[in-house]
């Protein structure tokens, strides 16, 4: 069922999924907790498809809040809230609103979403793209306890961890970083069989994939041991290598979908390690809504730290009328040390 509301407000909102409720015979409220998403036009169709298909696990009231920047001044002054609700087959297990903000209602969006707050259950608010870069002082991110960003969709990935590391606060979690999970678990996994202690290790994944950096930082940091990063025509994570006074352990992943896990004095096992789509990960997000230290952990631990490079430094343009670059003077041949004229005598 859905209810398209033009120049509304939210107390008509409240209103509007009271009724939807009684019309379709469900007047108990029996969601877990309010997902709000703010996004644009663009993506608004995948995220509210994702949220939906992970209220399936966790029933929750899903908010939309897609700002509508006029472009004329007199368009801007104006304020104007278009609402459509959805509820029942349209929306899940749970309940969809979808805002728009038009004009100077834009930027006070916190205000149009807190009376349509579930009572007493948790918020969590997602970012599927352009994340501010401190969500936990975001108007939206300041209501809730739990904030997801993806590093992924940003426009250069690398220097977006270092943007999260800066302002991260308990709460705040990145879906590149629950991308890793699975290879988080089958490495914890291996290393329990595995009585030496590792010497070193390498990630292996395509160039610009947070998580990978994210995955040797964590090895890094957990480990105490020398991580390098290196790149593959990917998809995503391919391999991680760990050298152990044993033998080496190899994850190998070269199609994104089945792994190989090979060990010393072991035969080589197959393992399902499939990339999942933003569906999966949004609910595994929802399943906690605590801390998560260890990312925090390895989120501050700083690329710079490791080996190798994955993001090359974007040079800076030259502008076509700027001279050109003086020749570098030719070197002075050193002068031989005491030591060596001695030798060479």
């Amino acid at each position: 069922m859905k209810i398209d509301l033009t120049e509304t407000t939210s107390s008509k909102i409240n209103q509007a999924l009271v009724s939807a409720r009684r019309a379709i015979g469900t007047p108990a409220i029996g969601m877990v907790l309010t997902l709000v998403i703010v996004t644009d036009e663009e993506n608004a169709y995948d995220a509210l498809k994702s949220a939906g298909d992970a209220s399936r696990e966790h029933p929750s009231r899903i908010i939309a809040v897609i700002k509508r920047v006029s472009r004329s001044p007199r368009s801007r002054r104006d304020a104007r809230l278009d609402a459509e609700v959805r509820v029942g087959s349209d929306a899940g297990t749970g309940e969809t609103v979808v805002l728009r903000l038009h004009g100077e209602l834009a930027h006070h969006a916190q205000s149009v979403v807190l009376p349509l707050l579930l009572p007493d259950a948790p918020v969590v608010v997602w970012w599927p793209q352009d994340a501010p870069a401190d969500p936990a002082k975001d108007p939206l991110g300041a209501l809730a306890q739990r904030r997801i960003t993806d590093a992924y969709a940003a426009e250069h990935p690398g220097r977006e961890l270092a943007v999260r590391a800066d302002s991260y606060t308990p709460g705040d979690t990145d879906l590149a970083w629950t991308r890793i999970t699975p290879w988080r678990s089958m490495l914890a996994a291996s290393l329990d069989q595995q009585s030496a202690p590792v010497v070193s290790a390498t990630v292996e994944g395509e160039s610009e994939n947070p998580s990978c950096e994210l995955l040797a930082m964590w090895l890094a940091d957990r480990l105490g041991v020398p991580v390098e990063r290196t790149v593959s025509a990917g998809p995503g994570l391919t391999a991680v290598r760990l050298e152990t006074k044993n033998g080496v352990i190899v994850l190998d992943r070269p199609d994104g979908s089945l792994a190989t896990l090979s060990m010393q004095g072991q035969p080589d096992r197959a393992v399902a390690l499939k990339r999942r789509d933003t569906a999966e990960l949004l609910a595994e997000e929802l399943r906690r809504l605590d801390p998560d230290n260890t990312y925090a952990s390895t989120v501050r631990f700083g690329t710079e730290k490791l080996g190798g490079a994955a993001e090359p430094e974007q040079a800076e343009p030259v502008p076509a009328d700027a001279p050109a670059a003086a020749p570098a003077p030719a070197k002075a041949p050193a002068k031989k040390s005491a030591a060596k004229k001695a030798a060479s005598k």
